[in-house]
Parts: structure tokens; sequence; C-alpha cells
């Protein structure tokens, strides 16, 4: 995957790194929708191809290019194909490399989740990923030759863009066939693994693992965190292991992280809860996007930074898609007013970062009340025994709906739900704490996101305890 990042648009293509964890027939839609003219497939995922093939309604031959890899050994189905290396020892290593004609060219195309109807096809430009490329670098004032580790899947916002931030320092990547704390670890060791970025459940399983595992890291790693912001124990757990973690912020459409949460040289001195308070805003735009800000979706003017006033956070600039692919539509009102509209709402503060408070979908209004999931979820994770949390609307006959809480415990952790409303009730308005908790393991996609649209799905017929 990391040479298809090179080699694709080296050769005039459009890559569209597929999500191998999704079903045969999303993976089929992607191939028609994209017109897809040749894909890569590993051996471990050779039987999810062929059942996509099946599925596929255009009739356009695909080349199908077969890799090898003693580590999984034979492929899972037989697939009509060519040998990867095969094609590659046919090329011209004396071809001279020619880039795009043009910054705005395509570069690569992603799809995202679909969770509402067909997934959109994200555009990316050169440009685009240049710019973010550069920007990991200096977010992170990347040195020289890092070691990077890839516990993040590149079929996400091409990996962030962090195949072509590797390659722009001459780093090395290390790469995994599966993320599990004992693998990631022995990496981080053997390889002295400099940088990683994740989901917060990515970071949590290495906080969790076993103390013989975390043992003899190499010093100085730096993680990259993003969705949910990492609570109070994450931050204290990592610090603990030697890793500093920044909390990123940022959606598909803007090419994976677009603000970062730049820590300041005091906050170090601050509290723990003074600390995690301050993580957990998502932060000032990237370096090389031109605008980040929270403004009123009606009038697209700036809401005042008073930490209060909620917008929603929109971006423009060279770092966002060129737009939706064969979605006129889609596109238009993504950028309506020469805005890239996220959905997302937030308040902007007086020294300019930006606080998500929920996703525009995602606010719950109980008895004309609107309650936000993610300050609920605040709270639950700063409870001790609280692994992930996702609270999402229930229907109620008095209330119209109220808030549900799912709470994914960590290993070896016990709690009824009972205590986790009354640890809310300790920290939050009546009006605002959840009327049923839901014990159990969260749905998460790939790269370790919670699921909120599936958890709606159960919440009529959930077994939860109401009060």
């Amino acid at each position: 995957m990391v040479e298809a990042h090179f080699g694709v648009p080296l050769a005039a293509g459009v890559l569209n790194a597929l999500n191998t964890r999704l079903e045969p027939s999303a993976i089929a839609y992607m191939l028609d929708h994209g017109e897809a003219r040749a894909v890569i497939v590993d051996p471990e995922f050779s039987a999810l191809l062929a059942q996509a093939l099946a599925l596929r309604s255009r009739t356009q031959p695909l080349l199908v290019i077969q890799t090898q890899d003693a580590s999984f050994g034979a492929p899972t189905a037989a697939l009509e194909a060519i040998d990867y290396e095969d094609l590659l020892a046919r090329g011209d290593p004396q071809h001279p490399w020619q880039g795009p004609q043009d910054e705005w060219d395509a570069i690569a195309l992603n799809y995202t989740s679909g969770t509402t109807g067909a997934p959109k096809g994200v555009v990316y430009h050169h440009r685009g990923a240049a710019l973010n490329a550069l920007s990991n670098i200096l977010e992170w004032d990347m040195p020289q030759h890092p070691v990077y580790l890839w516990t993040l899947p590149m079929f996400h916002c091409n990996g962030w863009c962090f195949p072509w931030t590797v390659a722009a320092r001459a780093g090395l990547n290390v790469c995994l066939r599966k993320v599990d704390a004992a693998a990631v670890l022995h990496a981080m060791r053997r390889w002295k693994v400099t940088h990683y970025c994740g989901a917060p459940i990515v970071h949590a399983m290495l906080a969790d693992a076993p103390a013989e595992l975390r043992q003899g890291l190499p010093p100085g790693i730096r993680g990259m965190v993003a969705a949910s912001a990492p609570p109070a124990a994450l931050l204290e757990a990592m610090d603990r292991l030697g890793i500093e973690l920044t909390h990123v912020y940022g959606l598909t459409e803007v090419y994976g992280p677009a603000t970062v949460c730049a820590a300041q040289p005091d906050w170090n001195q601050r509290p723990l809860d003074e600390r995690a308070r301050l993580h957990a805003r998502q932060g000032v735009r990237y370096h090389l996007q031109r605008d980040a800000c929270v403004l009123d979706p009606q009038t697209l003017q700036p809401v005042p930074w008073d930490g209060r006033t909620i917008g929603e956070v929109m971006f423009r600039g060279n770092i966002v898609m060129k737009g939706y692919l064969k979605n006129p539509e889609a596109t238009a009102a993504a950028f309506a007013g020469g805005w890239f509209h996220t959905g997302d709402l937030a308040v902007q503060h007086p020294d300019g970062y930006i606080k998500i408070k929920d996703r525009s979908k995602d606010i719950i209004i109980s008895g004309g009340e609107n309650i936000s999931s993610l300050e609920i979820e605040d709270v639950l994770y700063r409870h001790p025994a609280v692994q992930a949390a996702a609270v999402v609307a229930k229907p109620h006959p008095r209330w119209g709906e109220t808030p549900c809480a799912f709470v994914e415990l960590k290993p070896g952790a016990q709690v009824q739900p009972e205590e986790l409303i009354a640890h809310c009730r300790q920290h939050l308005a009546g009006f605002k704490v959840p009327r049923a908790v839901v014990l159990g393991e969260l749905p998460k996609t790939s790269t370790g996101k919670i699921q909120k649209f599936e958890l709606r799905q159960r919440v009529g017929s959930v077994q939860a305890i109401d009060v």
C-alpha cells in the first residue's frame, strides 16, 4: 500500500485505497462507482475481492493484481490475476517520472462510511495531499529519518497523508498485518519507533497492556490521536509510557487531520484535569490550511470567540477536497457560501482554539432542551472503569428523547449501570443525565471510530436500565 501511494499517481492513475473491513457489496459499489481499471489485492483479502467481483454491475474488465506475502501464506481464494512482482518486472526502471500536469489533478479517491445511503467518493488533488503531508511534518516538528509505525489504516484518508509525510522526511515505514498490543509494543522496541497515529481505542489498548509488554519502550515516542478527545486517564497512562499525544481533528473531506490542539509550554505544569480539558479542544488550523473557523451556518459570519456561542466548524483553503465524485448536488451543499461545511457544532475560545460540542445530527433535544452527547461522554470517560462511551438519543413518550449511554468497560473492570448514572449526576444537570445505560462492546469502524448510527438503530430494542 505504501508503494501504491507513489506508483499509482506516477503512473497517472488515481489511487482508491479500499477499506478491507467492508462487506463485499460495498467493495463492489466502490469499484463500479469509481470506474476502477485495476485492483491490487493482498492474499488475505482474495476471498473478499472474489465475492465483490461477483457483485459488480459494470461489465468493463478489471485487471486483478495479486501480491504475495510469506507471513500470511496462500491466498484465501483463487483469482484470475497477474503477480504483482511480475508486473513490476515488466516496467522500465529508467522511465522518467512525471508529475501531474496540474496540481488540481486528482491523486486519490476515498469513500466516506456511507452510514446513510450510498457512500460518497471524496476526490483529493495533488496540491492538497502535498500540503497536508507537509503540515504533518510542521505540526510534529518531525525530524529527518523518523520511524513511523502503521497502526492507522492507509485506507483511511490515505493514512492521514502520512505515506507522503514519511517519504518527505526520508523515514522508515513499519507495517503490521494486525494491530494488537503485543505486536505494536514489540515493533516499537525492535525498530525504535518515533511516531504513530491512531484512534483513542488504539492508544488505550497500549496503556492497558500487561506491564511486561510495556517495558523497554524507546524514549520520546510521539502519538497522534483523532476522533474523540483523550480523557485525563489516558493522558496520564501515556505519560507513564513516555508517549506524548497530539490531538488532531478532521474529516475525510479535508485529508484527515485539519486542526491541531497545539500544546502551549505551560500546559504540562497544570493539574491533570486542567490538562485534559485543554487537550480536549480541537485546536487551531493546520499550518498550511487557509482557514478553520466556527461560523453561524445561516449568515456565515464568525461566532464570538467567547467559548459559549455555538456555530458550525467550516474550512476553506488548499487542503479541501475537489468534491464528491459524480455527486454535484452534495458537493454544492458541502461548499455553500464558499466554505466546506463539516456538520460539527462548536465554540471558539478567546485564544482561538475550537472546541466541538457535537455533531449537528447528534444533538439530543429532550423536553425542548438541547443536550450535547459529547458533554455526557466527556463525563463518562472520567470514570476509571470506562474504556469507551457513546451517547445517542433514545425515544421517550414524555420528553421526546432522552440520552442513552453505551459504555465499554476496561478489561477486568466491573461497574453497574446505576453507578455510572450516579457518577453522571455528580457532574451534569439533571436533564442531561442518561436515562439508560447499556454495557458491552461498542461497534467501531476499522479505524476505531465508534459507529453511532448503529447504536441509534439498537436503541429501540436494547436491554438497558431505565431510570
